[in-house]
């Protein structure tokens, strides 16, 4: 995940966004590509939210697939913990 920018000018921008709103550099570029692409018409939190229902998604069509030993299969959250409250 490394972005190694080579361009001076830059690295100082994000020096100066990060000082002046109190965040780091990486918050401070974050939001402002996520403006920048708020501004081109772009919702930046949709291929978050897209991504994340997506595993969700996947994860259900698995366990459908595969709900394992009727014993193991999880009915209500008492089905976590053994009868001393440890996790099975």
């Amino acid at each position: 995940m490394a972005l190694n920018i080579k361009n001076e000018h830059v690295h100082q921008l994000a020096r100066q966004a990060a000082e002046l709103t109190g965040k780091s550099q990486t918050a401070a570029i974050e939001e402002a590509l996520e403006r920048l692409l708020r501004d081109y018409g772009a919702d930046p939190s949709t291929g978050r939210a897209r991504r994340r229902l997506d595993v969700a998604r996947r994860l259900a069509v698995e366990y459908r697939a595969d709900p394992g030993v009727d014993a193991r299969v999880v009915a209500s959250i008492d089905d976590l913990y053994d009868d001393q409250g440890l996790p099975r």
